[in-house]
């Protein structure tokens, strides 16, 4: 079924021995569109620690009552690795997270991972991972390939595969503000400097 990101924020994640705390944001890969952590913000419990949960720990949603368990416990999240969710999350971290709960390195097939730097002790890899914030995205401007088109205001993701099929954007004048569905495939660059996506379709295309 199809579901809004904007709508699951603040969606409660419950722990096996307890509640964890409440959906704060996503991170998507902007190449595979794919959601690959949960933002979690862990309340009192935790000193209000922001924590990612990849959806490998997520169980059955129930997302009608905005809802997700994950089989993690609460000691398990505590002695998580350290990560500034502030900042971008480095291919290190994510390592270091998935080596820590035993999740599966999606990244594992990308040849873009290549070692940079080795020693007989230690490789370090350096590599864009190309995880975006879902709240940051919103508000970027959207370009067709002859003009401006609108501003995103949301993101549509498959809840089976947490694979996000479409953009939400609010058209400008040309379609009188209404919003329109725009899918991810026809998305041709993304430039977080500038906070633009440009489609590879023109206006009459859409």
């Amino acid at each position: 079924m199809l579901r809004s990101l904007n709508s699951l924020i603040g969606s409660t994640i419950h722990a096996e021995d307890g509640d964890l705390g409440h959906v704060h944001d996503f991170l998507f890969d902007d190449r595979g569109w794919i959601v690959r952590y949960l933002v979690v913000e862990t309340g009192s419990w935790f000193s209000s620690r922001q924590v990612l949960i990849a959806p490998a720990s997520a169980g059955q949603p129930d997302w009608d009552k905005r809802a997700l368990p994950v089989s993690l416990t609460m000691e398990q999240i505590r002695n998580s690795p350290d990560v500034d969710t502030a900042n971008p999350v480095s291919r290190q971290q994510e390592i270091a997270i998935a080596e820590y709960y035993g999740w599966p390195a999606y990244w594992s097939m990308e040849p873009s991972l290549v070692p940079v730097l080795a020693t007989p002790q230690t490789a370090v890899m350096v590599e864009d991972t190309h995880l975006r914030s879902s709240k940051d995205i919103v508000s970027y401007q959207v370009k067709s390939a002859d003009g401006e088109l609108g501003q995103i205001d949301d993101l549509i993701m498959e809840d089976s595969t947490w694979f996000v099929r479409y953009v939400v954007a609010r058209t400008g004048s040309w379609m009188n503000g209404q919003k329109v569905l725009l899918s991810t495939r026809w998305v041709d660059s993304i430039s977080w400097q500038d906070r633009q996506v440009t489609l590879a379709q023109a206006h009459d295309e859409l």
